[in-house]
């Protein structure tokens, strides 16, 4: 099979364009070196979330994990001791999905940061 061949079987309507010389042209005024697209991507992209002591614990299965997370961050400093207990007391009264659903394994691919 020729080349010839080959473009008419891969590409009928470009070949059927050619042949019939009805094909456009588009006169181009400049030239962009970087699309506005690429540069907000590159934002987008360097965009850091930290998660809060809230997104680990909507992470746990049982009241004994999101203890011990809130055991964690406290002793890591990034809770107080006061925000530990207040946090402790409302998962001893309302329960772990007080705080929100579960967030399953790669929730932030499927849904975003927005939640």
């Amino acid at each position: 099979m020729s080349k010839d061949e080959e473009f008419r079987r891969d590409f009928p309507a470009l070949n059927k364009e050619l042949d019939e010389g009805s094909t456009r042209t588009f006169k181009i005024d400049g030239v962009r070196t970087m699309s506005e697209e690429s540069t907000e991507e590159s934002k987008e992209e360097k965009i850091a979330y930290t998660p809060d002591v809230v997104d680990y614990i909507r992470r746990c299965d049982t009241l004994t994990q999101a203890n011990e997370i809130v055991d964690f961050l406290a002793k890591q400093g990034e809770i107080s001791p006061g925000q530990g207990r207040a946090i402790k007391t409302k998962l001893k009264a309302d329960g772990i999905r007080s705080f929100g659903a579960k967030k399953e394994k790669d929730h932030y691919l499927h849904h975003g940061l927005d939640e």
